[in-house]
């Protein structure tokens, strides 16, 4: 699926990425493309580049050299456009304490210019398992139900691109599964999504492809089964397997090494 939608324009290409803070450069040379109908899980241990890159997407930093393009428009020359065609979901959002799910939803889509009527805002909240809870406040979820909300909200535009910024971080199984499926519901109907994660287990499961950043540079891209293909007899992961079964986390940490980030 991925290689016949590759054929086309991707959604998100970054070219030549740099990012620099005064002398210290967060960002090296950084590429990748992600397409329709794809979803895509940029890795890496803390400090690795990963912020500074999803900041650059998203317009918040000027970097100091590359490109990027969002739906064919360049973040800089047309931030507009750009930002228009993506949504971004934070790992913790804040919302309007005094209003309803329903009060959010609405203020949100007249934000975005997108009308709906009750009707619709019912079906938004009936796809995430929250029709009931259309009155309730924002603080009366569980965080699991207040990710979803979340997802809902910074996708009610319908953008082609998706941006999530560990998502899933600090859910129960059964609401990192549901937030699972809302991420395969975008991939299934042709969105791109960004996922940044610390979760090998969640990259493994849910992300056609996978880019590896540490010290500001990609040292691997491809499919999770790839990577763990191509790197299951290196020297530097064999001496980390766990149960015997080399895993993506095995890989991603003899790439990365065993020193805990700051």
């Amino acid at each position: 699926m991925i290689n016949q939608q590759q054929a086309a324009a991707p959604v998100l290409a970054v070219s030549q990425l740099n990012v620099q803070y005064g002398a210290f450069q967060a960002v090296k040379d950084v590429s990748f493309e992600v397409h329709a109908g794809e979803i895509f899980g940029l890795l890496g241990p803390n400090g690795a580049g990963k912020t500074s890159t999803l900041s650059a997407i998203e317009g918040l930093l000027h970097p100091a050299s590359g490109s990027i393009t969002v739906a064919g428009f360049d973040i800089r020359e047309q931030p507009l456009h750009a930002r228009a065609n993506m949504g971004v979901q934070l790992q913790a959002t804040s919302f309007q304490p005094e209003l309803t799910i329903s009060e959010i939803i609405r203020l949100f889509a007249s934000i975005y210019g997108v009308n709906l009527k009750d009707a619709a805002v019912k079906q938004k909240l009936a796809e995430i398992n929250l029709e009931e809870a259309s009155g309730k406040k924002i603080s009366q979820l569980s965080g699991g139900q207040q990710q979803r909300v979340s997802l809902v909200i910074s996708t009610i535009h319908n953008p082609q691109l998706v941006l999530l910024d560990e998502p899933t971080t600090g859910l129960d199984p059964q609401s990192r599964r549901q937030l699972w499926e809302r991420m395969e519901h975008f991939r299934n109907n042709g969105h791109a999504v960004l996922l940044t994660t610390h979760s090998m287990e969640e990259a493994e499961a849910v992300c056609d492809r996978i880019a590896i950043i540490d010290h500001g540079r990609i040292i691997a891209i491809d499919t999770p089964e790839a990577l763990i293909a191509q790197h299951r007899d290196d020297p530097a992961v064999l001496s980390v397997v766990r149960k015997g079964k080399v895993t993506l986390e095995d890989v991603f940490i003899g790439l990365t090494g065993t020193a805990v980030r700051s």
